[in-house]
């Protein structure tokens, strides 16, 4: 039977790729997203045609019970889940005060700091009986920066920042290694950035910025999530930026 890795939130960019990374390392990718069912089919066959094993999941995060449901079924059904990736987005766009409903700026928490919270709630406890376990967070500039327009944003992201803080402090003693990933910068990732800029854009951005690697690469951040999972203990990263070479830090904004 082989461990499972747990992909909340496998669209075609960075969770894709991570889910394809560890399958290739020879963990069970189980991904979980909210739509497009034949995404996620080409995303499970894109696997196994490479040798990896990956079994795919609709599943809407904010349902009630949803992601607590599918982990117990994963343990019962699947195997033990050591390693999971939480990477549900939850950016609203830039919008005033005025402009962001009490519904959209608690659609953000839902998705970034609630969420998280349930995934921990259930995962947490079963990783400290087997005395270890990886939770990747996946996190925003917004966690360390709030810009004007991303009131719902950048107090969603900075609670999922703090959430994983508090979570360490309790179970890092205990085996479970939470990390909490800092994505300073736009990542080549249709299923986000190209539908926020649409097709024409996207492809322009793609030719120039990435061209140059400018544009954060999914299969490398993948690879950086998967480095993560194998510290050993006395060497563990709980906090770290990712960005392009090219691109301004955050504090140097």
């Amino acid at each position: 039977m082989k461990p499972v890795c747990l992909v909340v939130g496998a669209g075609a960019g960075l969770g894709g790729n991570v889910g394809k990374k560890f399958s290739a390392e020879g963990y069970h990718a189980v991904l979980c997203r909210r739509s497009d069912a034949e995404g996620l089919e080409a995303l499970v066959e894109d696997i196994q045609a490479a040798g990896g094993v990956a079994t795919g999941y609709l599943m809407n995060a904010i349902e009630d019970n949803a992601i607590e449901d599918r982990i117990a079924a994963i343990e019962a059904e699947i195997g033990p889940i050591e390693v999971v990736v939480y990477n549900l987005g939850a950016q609203i766009g830039n919008r005033t005060l005025e402009d962001t409903s009490y519904k959209a700026f608690e659609m953000g928490w839902r998705l970034a700091t609630f969420g998280l919270f349930r995934t921990a709630s259930v995962i947490c406890p079963i990783m400290e009986k087997r005395g270890h376990g990886t939770i990747l967070v996946t996190s925003a500039t917004a966690a360390v920066r709030g810009n004007a327009g991303q009131h719902s944003h950048a107090a969603a992201m900075g609670g999922r920042r703090m959430l994983c803080q508090t979570l360490n402090a309790q179970y890092a003693p205990k085996g479970i290694h939470i990390a909490h990933i800092l994505v300073d910068g736009s990542v080549d990732a249709p299923d986000t950035l190209g539908k926020m800029l649409g097709p024409e854009r996207f492809k322009e951005l793609r030719e120039t910025r990435g061209a140059a690697d400018g544009l954060l690469q999914p299969e490398r951040m993948a690879e950086t999530y998967y480095h993560i999972a194998q510290q050993h203990r006395s060497v563990w990263t709980h906090e770290l930026d990712l960005r392009s070479f090219s691109d301004l830090a955050w504090w140097n904004h």
